[in-house]
């Protein structure tokens, strides 16, 4: 009798264990930049945070999304990483912006017709990517 006990505490601390970890896994910066955002609120755009936890603001608040900052054109790099298509581009202010969808990340929104879930944006001596999105300007 205490044994079962013992084993059914063992495994629903292990299915707590096991849970914890799939939500921290869920709540990992999706870029490795630098100068961190992260758009929060009931809409992707409502308020952007920036941060240097990202990890630790996701743990804690509810993200619509995320982006972040890199040195030079690495347009190409993200591309490959996200496996994602460009479904059109566009240029405004010396920045070209590609607006893509991967398969790795989320659902993303209806641009011009189509879901996009990846905004890259090249421009400045530096690159922006931004999921659905970029938010806050670039």
């Amino acid at each position: 009798m205490i044994a079962k006990r013992i084993v059914s505490c063992l495994a629903a601390a292990a299915s707590l264990l096991c849970a914890c970890f799939i939500y921290a896994l869920c709540r990992l910066p999706v870029f490795a930049g630098e100068g961190y955002e992260l758009s929060c609120g009931a809409s992707s755009s409502a308020r952007v945070v920036r941060t240097t936890t990202p990890f630790l603001f996701k743990l804690t608040h509810s993200v619509a999304g995320e982006s972040a900052r890199f040195a030079g054109d690495v347009h190409a790099e993200l591309l490959h990483a996200y496996r994602a298509e460009v479904l059109f581009t566009e240029s405004v202010g010396g920045a070209v912006s590609y607006y893509c969808y991967s398969p790795l990340l989320g659902a993303g929104i209806l641009l011009s017709g189509v879901q996009v879930n990846l905004h890259i944006a090249v421009g400045h001596g530096c690159t922006a990517a931004g999921t659905p999105v970029i938010f806050g300007g670039f």
